[in-house]
């Protein structure tokens, strides 16, 4: 693991929330990026040499609209960026923590991801990142 990539925060409205974060950090957004397999949209914040990503859904039924619906809006997930996900999927498998998804999903900015449960990472949405190649 070489370091965090990113903070999610699970929001209901990018544009409102853009608008605040971008006050907030004194910069603007980079990015909005939808991934249909997740339905979710989201954008990204370049905060030093930091990444925030906030996450809205883009349907009723999408984790992150499940997410909003029992929690709030919020801190979403971690996001840590790895060289190898397929070797730290095993070896955190190993170690008893629980996948979401056997295999790498395509997320956004260019990124493989893997999410770990809650369950076994004390209530925290823990997500593995790697860089397509």
């Amino acid at each position: 693991m070489n370091k965090i990539e990113h903070i999610g925060i699970a929001v209901k409205s990018l544009s409102e929330s853009n608008e605040l974060f971008k006050k907030l950090f004194n910069v603007p957004h980079y990015k909005i990026e939808e991934v249909e397999s997740e339905g979710v949209k989201t954008s990204f914040f370049q905060v030093g040499p930091n990444k925030i990503e906030l996450l809205e859904a883009t349907s009723p039924d999408s984790p992150i609209a499940k997410f909003i619906d029992k929690k709030g809006e919020g801190m979403h997930h971690i996001a840590i960026d790895v060289d190898d996900i397929l070797a730290e999927m095993k070896r955190l498998e190993g170690e008893g923590f629980i996948l979401l998804n056997k295999e790498p999903k395509v997320g956004a900015d260019n990124k493989l991801i893997c999410f770990l449960h809650p369950k076994s990472t004390n209530g925290v949405l823990v997500e593995l990142c790697q860089e397509k190649k």
